[in-house]
C-alpha cells in the first residue's frame, strides 16, 4: 500500500521532505497552480511526493537544480524564464525536447544529472483535441510571441496537422530563430506584431507573450481571426483576461485560456516521473469550478 501523498508546500520547511521531491522553478511562481496539480494527481494516485515552488532567476537557476539534486531531487517543472536554459542543463534530451530546444520537465538520471522533456505542445494539443474535440487540421495559425512557449508548442501544432503558421513577435529575430530550429519554412513563416493589419484571417490564435501578467494587453487589430478560429492563451485566470476579451470581440468561435493545457501537460510530466496517469479531466474540472487564477506555467 502506498503512503498517504504529502501536499505540496510554497518550498519552505516541510515535515514530509524525507519523501521523494520535486518542484517548481521560475519567477514569478507565487500564484502558480502546479504544486496544487500534483497535490491533487498525488492524492488520486495514492502516491507519497513533496511538491515545492522554488523561485529561480536565470542568473540563480543552474546553482538551484544542483542544490536540489543534491538534497535528492527526484523531478521537476521548468517555467518562464527558464526554459530554454533548462535544456543547456540537462545531461540528455527526450525528442520533444530537442525538437523545441526548452525543457519544461526535468526527471533526475541514476548516474546524476537530469534529463529533459517537454510535454506542453503534446498538453496543449491533448486539450483542444480531446477535451474540447476540436479539430486542428489544416487551420491556418498565429503565433503571438516567439520565447520559450510558443517553442514548447510548435512541434505538437505541426505534428496535429495545421496549415501554415505564421509567428509574429516584437523583433525579428527571435522569430527568425525559431523557424531556423523548427524548420519547414514553406510552412512557417514571420511577421511584426505590430504589422498584423494585413496579414489575413486566421482560424487557430494562440498568445504565448508575457504581456498579460504584466499588466500590458496586446494592439491586436479587429478582423483577424476567422468564423470557425479558435483564440487560445497560454496563460490562464486573470493573466488571460484581456486577450480572451480582444478574442470574443472579434468573433472567434471558441475562446480559451490555458489551464486545460496547464492540467495536461502536468499530467504527462507525472506520468514521466512514476509512470502512472492522473485523471487530468477531474482535476480541470475541479480547478475551473473553483475560479482559480495565476500566470502560465
Amino acid at each position: 500500500m502506498h503512503e498517504a501523498p504529502v501536499l505540496a508546500d510554497d518550498g519552505g520547511n516541510d515535515p514530509g521532505a524525507t519523501r521523494p521531491r520535486y518542484a517548481l522553478f521560475g519567477d514569478p511562481i507565487e500564484r502558480s497552480l502546479s504544486p496544487r496539480i500534483h497535490t491533487l494527481f498525488a492524492a488520486q494516485t495514492g502516491i507519497a511526493m513533496h511538491y515545492s515552488a522554488i523561485s529561480a532567476r536565470p542568473d540563480t537557476f543552474a546553482a538551484q537544480l544542483a542544490q536540489f539534486e543534491r538534497d535528492g531531487g527526484r523531478g521537476g517543472n521548468v517555467t518562464v524564464p527558464l526554459k530554454t536554459l533548462a535544456a543547456g542543463l540537462c545531461r540528455s534530451l527526450a525528442p520533444a525536447a530537442q525538437r523545441c530546444g526548452v525543457v519544461n520537465t526535468l526527471i533526475a538520471l541514476s548516474g546524476g544529472g537530469f534529463h529533459g522533456d517537454n510535454t506542453d505542445g503534446a498538453g496543449l494539443v491533448a486539450d483542444l483535441t480531446r477535451r474540447r474535440q476540436l479539430d486542428l487540421r489544416g487551420r491556418r495559425t498565429l503565433l503571438l510571441g516567439a520565447g520559450g512557449a510558443i517553442a514548447g508548442i510548435m512541434p505538437a501544432l505541426l505534428d496535429a496537422g495545421v496549415g501554415e503558421i505564421v509567428i509574429a513577435s516584437r523583433r525579428a529575430e527571435p522569430a527568425e530563430q525559431l523557424v531556423a530550429r523548427i524548420g519547414l519554412p514553406r510552412r512557417i513563416h514571420t511577421a511584426y506584431l505590430n504589422a498584423l493589419a494585413d496579414a489575413g484571417r486566421f482560424d487557430l490564435v494562440i498568445n504565448g507573450t508575457s504581456a498579460g501578467h504584466q499588466g500590458q494587453a496586446l494592439a491586436l487589430p479587429s478582423r483577424l481571426v476567422a468564423p470557425r478560429a479558435i483564440v487560445y492563451d497560454l496563460n490562464y485566470g486573470r493573466s488571460a483576461i484581456d486577450f480572451l476579451a480582444w478574442g470574443r470581440a472579434d468573433g472567434a468561435h471558441d475562446v480559451l485560456d490555458g489551464l486545460g493545457m496547464l492540467v495536461d501537460q502536468a499530467a504527462l510530466a507525472f506520468a514521466l516521473w512514476h509512470g502512472v496517469e492522473a485523471d487530468a479531466d477531474a482535476v480541470h474540472a475541479q480547478l475551473a469550478g473553483s475560479g482559480h487564477a495565476a500566470h502560465t506555467d
